[in-house]
């Protein structure tokens, strides 16, 4: 067969530029603000928060994904911090429980986790509150089935789901 008769389909791919393994410079888009830090990048989207943007809101709960406290978005998608590498979210927005506020003015998500006592130990609090906001813009909150349903990811050791589904009922029913 001849090379010319069938030519090759196989793009070359672009030459990106080696990052790592020590530190690289990264900029994150956090909450409407651009941060350059310095990171290596095995350093995950929670660790760059906590411990170089000082956002502790997210909380490091289990480190495996599994418990859902560092429950962030990214481009108004939730994700768990704790499995994202922060060099991927270069170019995106991230929102942190610390983004909620206007100022002085809570989210009604926030108020109404205070005014349903839907929290007791608070640890867990900032992921819930992330993912029942993302909830509640994806639709999922016709019953407390559903509710139930989408936010499983989230764990609360103290057990305040009855609490942390009116408090979505709550702000579901204001909209």
């Amino acid at each position: 067969m001849s090379d010319t008769k069938y030519p090759s389909r196989v793009a070359e791919a672009p030459v990106l530029p080696e990052r790592g393994p020590g530190p690289v410079k990264v900029t994150l888009s956090v909450n409407g603000t651009e941060h350059a830090v310095e990171i290596e990048p095995r350093v995950s989207l929670l660790d760059a928060l906590r411990e170089h943007l000082h956002l502790a809101g997210g909380k490091k709960g289990c480190d495996q994904g599994t418990c859902g406290a560092c429950t962030v978005w990214v481009d108004g998608r939730r994700i768990l911090s704790c499995l994202t590498l922060a060099i991927t979210c270069e170019g995106h927005e991230v929102t942190t429980i610390e983004g909620l506020a206007e100022g002085d003015e809570l989210d009604a998500m926030q108020s109404a986790f205070i005014e349903q006592d839907a929290f007791q130990c608070g640890f867990c609090t900032p992921g819930q509150i992330m993912s029942a906001v993302a909830l509640l813009k994806e639709g999922h909150a016709s019953d407390d089935a559903e509710i139930g349903e989408w936010m499983s990811g989230n764990i609360c050791r103290c057990a305040a789901y009855p609490l942390i589904r009116a408090a979505i009922r709550t702000v579901r029913d204001q909209a």
